[in-house]
């Protein structure tokens, strides 16, 4: 099924203010809260529709991916069961956001309000071909990681034993009351004891040495999207560094490069490719086969054809990364004049000199190939 829209989601303009994206949110998720709707999952749903929108739309860099390349550039449309930022979101993730958006008016996902660690994002890069980039591809990328420990199943404690924090009774966060000349004023902090995880550890892990991670690698598969672009970056949620402590794991940003094409060039999602052909063949036309991206094909070349045109070859381009379509092969003419003759050759020429069908146009400008383009889109 589609996503939907996240403006539309939130309901606000694309120029929406940081402030109406963050109020529009929190109305909300005050709304479809689990603890208004229990066992409603088709609220739960609205929830993390919700909170999934707020994630990219409250973030600059993942908000301008978004109104570029719409989903596939935050990898939301386009992992599937990888996940993007929405597709590997749960409970700690969404409530993760609270305490900047509600300064804690609900807990940590019924933990009444404990911190919830989360391991940092990774980024690397992914090298693609063209043909790669005109089909999509799954690529199985080996990374080098934190990961969670294999002997305290990332708990970093020995046996899994730990006392509950006597500073703050296992709440994760310390409360003072004071007196004020409006009255008793409330306010919250993280426990600094247990660092808002209201659970101390016995005895730490030998392994991890108390912090639940360890060094290791993992073998991740990512399907990457037809016609993603140089710069581009996608998001596999949850595939980053694993949390201290059993915590929420970091992304994995897969950021895109482009190999060079041996005689094809890119230009947005067209193709070019500079044709050089010798005089005669201009003067009597031609076939020739000129590379595609995944065959060869044969075109015509008309007689008298002038250098600077452009022939196309419609939707032979690369396919648009949000499904508008394809692009265009562009075969750019040019004739190709030789820089020294045989006697011959010369003799031959020199007999056709005076030909007035040999005569240029002295009021035919030549123009540059980038106007010429111009001319083509225009």
């Amino acid at each position: 099924m589609a996503k939907r829209d996240f403006y539309e989601v939130l309901g606000v303009a694309k120029n929406a203010a940081e402030d109406e994206i963050k109020k529009a949110y929190r109305k909300l998720a005050i709304k479809y809260h689990p603890d208004k709707n229990p066992d409603d999952k088709a609220a739960e749903e609205k929830f993390k529709e919700a909170a999934e929108a707020y994630e990219i739309l409250s973030n600059p860099e993942k908000k301008q991916r978004y109104d570029q390349f719409g989903h596939a550039g935050v990898g939301g449309a386009s992992q599937g069961g990888n996940g993007g930022y929405g597709g590997g979101m749960n409970m700690d993730d969404i409530f993760s956001q609270f305490g900047d958006i509600f300064g804690g008016a609900f807990g940590g996902g019924g933990g009444g309000g404990r911190r919830v660690n989360r391991g940092s994002n990774l980024r690397i890069k992914v090298k693609l071909t063209l043909n790669e980039i005109a089909t999509g591809v799954e690529k199985k990328l080996k990374v080098a990681k934190h990961v969670s420990c294999g002997t305290c199943k990332g708990s970093g404690a020995k046996n899994n034993a730990f006392d509950t924090c006597k500073m703050c009774n296992g709440t994760g966060v310390f409360v003072r009351v004071q007196q004020t000349i409006l009255g008793a004023m409330q306010t919250q902090s993280t426990c600094s004891s247990c660092h808002g995880e209201g659970k101390i550890v016995k005895d730490k892990c030998g392994t991890c040495h108390g912090d639940g991670i360890v060094r290791g690698e993992e073998v991740i598969s990512v399907n990457i999207p037809a016609g993603v672009a140089e710069g581009m970056q996608l998001s596999l949620s949850g595939k980053g560094n694993a949390a201290p402590r059993g915590g929420v794991n970091g992304d994995l940003l897969i950021l895109v490069e482009e190999e060079e094409h041996k005689e094809l060039k890119r230009d947005g999602n067209n193709l070019i490719y500079h044709l050089f052909i010798s005089f005669p063949d201009a003067a009597l036309g031609m076939q020739v086969e000129i590379p595609t991206i995944d065959a060869k094909a044969k075109i015509k070349i008309e007689p008298g054809v002038q250098s600077g045109k452009i022939l196309r070859l419609k939707g032979k381009g690369l396919p648009d990364v949000n499904g508008y379509g394809k692009g265009d092969l562009l075969v750019d003419i040019n004739i190709w004049t030789p820089s020294t003759l045989s006697p011959e050759e010369k003799k031959t020429l020199e007999s056709l000199k005076e030909s007035k069908n040999f005569q240029p146009n002295p009021n035919k400008k030549e123009k540059s190939f980038f106007d010429r383009m111009k001319e083509y889109f225009e």
